[in-house]
């Protein structure tokens, strides 16, 4: 068993041409690009999607040693958008028509053994294809390309194809596999690695599923993802005195875990989780989908770590499986959907969707991560007959994860599991949300709120302070709301990031600013609404720099404080205040359990004595025991060339670490002061870039643990 990675050594025609098939390529001009690769590099904005809509060639010369002889050659593509032919050494060996899912090929057959050989892919990008998601109009550009990893594998004749784990909370598992090739008499043997480095095997034979229990399990949880790794041998009993032969083996990660959806809401392991959780997009600037792997690892990070949500939609389309693995290791919960938007075609466009549903589920049904098949067409109208056909092709394959499909009317036909509905009802005023009762027509079932915001408030990051604070304001209040309605499973909001699209949607120079971060994954005020919702890190954002010339007439009325704490104390240090800095604690509402909350600008704000402790201020709130210290340092002139926190001022409350957020031209972010663990008053490590402040004022908050 040999396994090579195939990202280096291609080269790249931006016209298809017939010679690049062939074992000797002349009279073509041949680029050397590096996978993932892009069709076309586009610019930031006001992009023409006709650029990348094409049809070209890609190209990879290699040596076949003579000791592939009688070995089993396969080579998997990641992903090739949209629609892609295979080549090797001049013969066709293999078609794909979608551009979301991994194919492998054969290249056994056509092999040249001790000599060069050429494997070429002809790829067609145009958004005329008679396969999803084309066939209408998309509110996303689908980009073109060998945009995914390639990579290639020496086996024998007989070998694994696919293995799959069912595997419970409770400890209770069933592995499935298949094969190809001669297996007459061979055998399997199943090795369960837990994260703690144990060994469990197990035996069984090739037309039954291996059935067992694994004592003393971790589950797998938002919380707490614990991945274990399922290793499946494919083994030839020994003859005549000779040792068993591993003809292959095959190795996943999966987690055990117990997932239920029902009228009451989302159930993990017997435990409640309310959803909350913005899509994605797989696209970014100028390359589109052509990311390397770290980079889709990234997005998962930023979700889970940065703006704390416990569930992402790969709106609208299977995504990258570095994506999935970081989403398995973090404790992301993903519901997976079909490619497409809106448009259902023909029957052949609808076989190709079944043929997308079944690599869908085959290609990523080990992740613990996923809890939803998407098995609808977004935003599509009711098709009986073809979602029938998708519902059991895919719960034939994966019977432990429900169903469901993003809609946009009420009262659709439920054939799935699960109501998924994109609610765009709120306009800033009154409920948030739908009633569930209004929406579903069975009450009996899950219901999700699939997607809100986005298209009803777009904002740029470089919008004016008013506008971003009401696109936060209006995510909050959907968040809100879904969560105080009953029934309702959560919501995910659209979407995560800005992304390119065509001329007929988004603002006029192709970008949908839609997200809560701009296209470079940079945070909008909306993305700290989220943030503040997870406990494990601390969070404070203010709406406003309080700069006059982002306010009409300089009229700065006031200040949402975007946070996660519990207490907020306020006190003020120095002789001098700059206006700007005139802030005084005064909690006007609160919106979320814990997030947001309103204070307005005084006349005056008395100063409290250095040597003395600030007032608590009666302020209630769920969830939370950590402290906020607010101060406002004002004194420019000095330039806060020395930050000291007396003792009997931080004893009190201060236990391992305090956290610094110093003002930066209207962004907070969190720097350390650690102090020792006796607390004592010596500071180990300051912040330096307090000392270089020369603005009016410096506004640093002190959150306590």
């Amino acid at each position: 068993m040999e396994h090579y990675d195939w990202n280096d050594g291609w080269l790249f025609a931006p016209t298809f041409d017939p010679a690049i098939v062939r074992p000797e390529c002349t009279g073509v001009e041949l680029e050397p690009v590096r996978l993932p690769h892009t069709v076309k590099t586009l610019p930031y904005n006001y992009c023409n999607e006709n650029e990348y809509q094409r049809v070209s060639g890609y190209r990879r010369e290699f040596f076949a040693p003579k000791e592939w002889q009688g070995r089993t050659v396969l080579l998997t593509f990641g992903a090739v958008a949209h629609d892609a032919t295979v080549f090797c050494n001049g013969r066709r060996v293999f078609h794909h028509g979608c551009g979301y899912t991994a194919f492998t090929v054969d290249l056994t057959e056509s092999l040249l053994l001790g000599q060069k050989n050429v494997v070429a892919v002809r790829c067609d990008s145009r958004e005329d294809l008679n396969i999803p998601p084309f066939g209408g109009q998309i509110d996303f550009l689908t980009y073109g390309g060998i945009y995914r990893a390639v990579s290639l594998d020496v086996k024998e004749p007989a070998y694994l194809r696919d293995i799959f784990i069912e595997a419970q909370a409770e400890g209770d598992f069933r592995i499935y596999s298949s094969t190809v090739g001669e297996t007459i008499g061979c055998t399997l043997q199943a090795e369960i690695r837990s994260p703690a480095g144990s060994r469990a095997l197990y035996s069984g034979e090739l037309s039954l599923p291996i059935v067992g229990t694994l004592n003393g399990v971790h589950p797998w949880s938002v919380e707490h993802p614990f991945l274990y790794t399922l290793t499946v041998r494919l083994i030839r009993p020994g003859t005549s005195g000779l040792p068993d032969r591993v003809l292959d083996e095959k190795s996943t990660r999966f987690g055990f875990r117990t997932i239920q959806f029902v009228a009451g809401g989302f159930y993990l392991n017997g435990q409640r989780v309310e959803l909350r959780g913005l899509n994605r997009h797989q696209s970014y600037a100028y390359q589109g989908y052509a990311m390397p792997d770290s980079i889709q690892q990234l997005d998962a990070q930023l979700l889970k770590k940065q703006l704390g949500c416990n569930a992402v939609r790969t709106s609208h389309y299977p995504q990258s499986p570095a994506f999935l693995d970081a989403c398995d290791e973090l404790g992301l919960l993903v519901f997976v959907e079909m490619p497409g938007w809106q448009h259902i075609g023909d029957e052949a466009w609808q076989a190709q969707a079944l043929q997308n549903c079944r690599e869908m589920v085959c290609q990523c049904r080990s992740h613990p991560s996923i809890f939803l098949w998407g098995v609808r067409v977004c935003g599509s109208a009711d098709d009986e007959s073809f979602y029938k056909r998708t519902n059991e092709t895919v719960r034939r394959l994966d019977p432990t994860r429900p169903t469901t499909g993003a809609r946009s009317s009420r009262k659709s036909q439920l054939l799935e599991d699960v109501y998924a509905y994109n609610d765009y009802s709120y306009s800033g005023r009154g409920p948030g949300c739908e009633p569930r009762s209004a929406v579903t027509p069975d009450l009996r079932k899950g219901y999700l709120i699939s997607e809100f915001g986005g298209q009803q408030f777009p904002a740029k990051a470089f919008d004016d302070e008013p506008h971003r604070l009401a696109q936060a304001l209006r995510h909050a209040a959907v968040l809100n709301d879904a969560i105080a309605q009953q029934g309702v499973a959560g919501a995910l909001g659209w979407c995560m990031a800005d992304y390119n699209t065509h001329r007929e949607f988004g603002s006029g120079d192709r970008i949908c600013y839609h997200g809560v971060m701009d296209m470079f994954r940079n945070p909008k005020l909306a993305a700290a609404v989220y943030s503040s919702q997870q406990e494990d890190t601390p969070v404070l954002e203010l709406s406003s720099s309080m700069d006059i010339g982002e306010h009409p007439g300089g009229n700065r009325s006031g200040n949402w404080m975007i946070t996660n704490r519990r207490h907020i104390i306020g006190s003020a240090f120095g002789q001098v205040m700059c206006t700007y800095l005139h802030l005084q604690m005064c909690l006007l509402h609160r919106l979320l359990d814990h997030g947001l909350y309103h204070f307005s600008v005084p006349d005056s704000l008395k100063l409290i004595d250095r040597g003395s402790r600030p007032p608590v201020p009666d302020i209630t709130c769920v969830k939370r025991n950590r402290i906020l210290w607010f101060h406002v340092i004002a004194d420019h002139q000095s330039q806060c060339q020395k930050v000291e926190l007396c003792r009997k001022i931080v004893q009190p409350v201060i236990r391992r670490h305090v956290k610094q957020l110093p003002y930066q031209s209207g962004l907070f972010r969190f720097h350390r002061l650690i102090f020792d663990n006796r607390i004592s008053d010596k500071v180990i490590h300051r912040n330096r870039s307090m000392r270089q402040c020369t603005i009016w004022g410096v506004l640093p908050m002190i959150l306590f643990d």
